[in-house]
């Protein structure tokens, strides 16, 4: 994607997050109040009309984008439980972590890295959200596929804090190369215990005879949205992938892990899109 171009894959998770908030409170896996602030309208009216079509042609998306969302909330509860100083938000999109946890402020800082352009639509959502911008966050503009995140220090980023680093959505449009460097600056500048947790895809999904409808609909629209689909590992690698990159206490969910997990009751016939994983690992002593 273009530093001046703004994300249109940001606009459709937000989105997710809001219609999966007007569920019932005892059938609704993540709670993000702030996603229908941070979606435009429009966008939302027309993602709403077209919710059940966008399932039909990707089963399980929904439901993967939706249990990603509550494992990340849970990893970052579980981080404060441990005593985390710092929050690094990697593509941060239209996160709102960073105001939706009471905990946060005070006591985490958190740093939310991201395209240019994205951001500067971010920041101006957030003042209209909340009025100003919260003394807590501080946004660090970054490309990851021309840069490092060496921006991150001079932003005021502690390396002798324990961090967790949220790494939501982003993996599958990077190059391998700018995977690798950020997973080695993560690996060289947090302290020891400081964890990452991201999601990725299985590289078969891009090279199958059959493509999933999402994945050849990602593919026809690169051109307008900037957004190519490119990085995948597959699962059984994983785990050698990050301890070979200095990390430990790996662990990795699988669409069925994550289904068991979180849809249960009433939510037992959601499905979640079986190529795509989620894992976590802490930086090794």
């Amino acid at each position: 994607m273009k530093k001046s171009q703004t994300s249109t894959t940001a606009q459709g998770i937000a989105l997710i997050r809001a219609l999966e908030y007007e569920r019932p409170p005892e059938e609704r896996i993540c709670n993000d109040e702030f996603a229908r602030k941070f979606v435009s309208p429009g966008y939302y009216l027309l993602g709403k009309l077209f919710a059940g079509y966008a399932e039909r042609k990707g089963p399980g998306v929904v439901g993967f984008l939706t249990v990603r969302c509550r494992y990340m909330d849970d990893s970052l509860r579980e981080a404060l439980d441990a005593g985390i100083g710092q929050l690094v938000v990697l593509g941060a999109g239209l996160d709102s972590r960073a105001y939706r946890f009471p905990e946060l402020p005070g006591r985490v800082r958190v740093f939310e890295v991201d395209l240019p352009a994205t951001q500067e639509a971010k920041i101006e959502k957030v003042r209209k959200a909340l009025g100003r911008i919260p003394d807590h966050v501080t946004y660090v503009p970054v490309d990851f596929n021309t840069e490092d995140l060496r921006k991150l220090i001079s932003a005021g980023y502690d390396p002798r804090k324990k961090t967790l680093f949220l790494w939501e959505g982003v993996t599958y449009y990077l190059t391998a190369e700018a995977v690798d460097q950020t997973l080695a600056f993560i690996r060289e500048h947090a302290a020891p215990g400081s964890r990452i947790v991201f999601d990725y895809m299985d590289p078969s999904a891009l090279t199958a005879e059959r493509k999933r409808d999402e994945v050849k609909r990602m593919e026809r629209t690169r051109r307008l949205t900037g957004e190519g689909l490119q990085f995948g590992i597959e699962p059984s690698r994983i785990i050698e992938f990050l301890q070979r990159r200095g990390f430990g206490r790996v662990v990795n969910l699988t669409a069925a892990d994550l289904h068991a997990r979180y849809f249960t009751g009433s939510n037992q016939s959601r499905p979640v899109a079986p190529i795509y994983n989620i894992v976590r690992a802490e930086v090794a002593g």
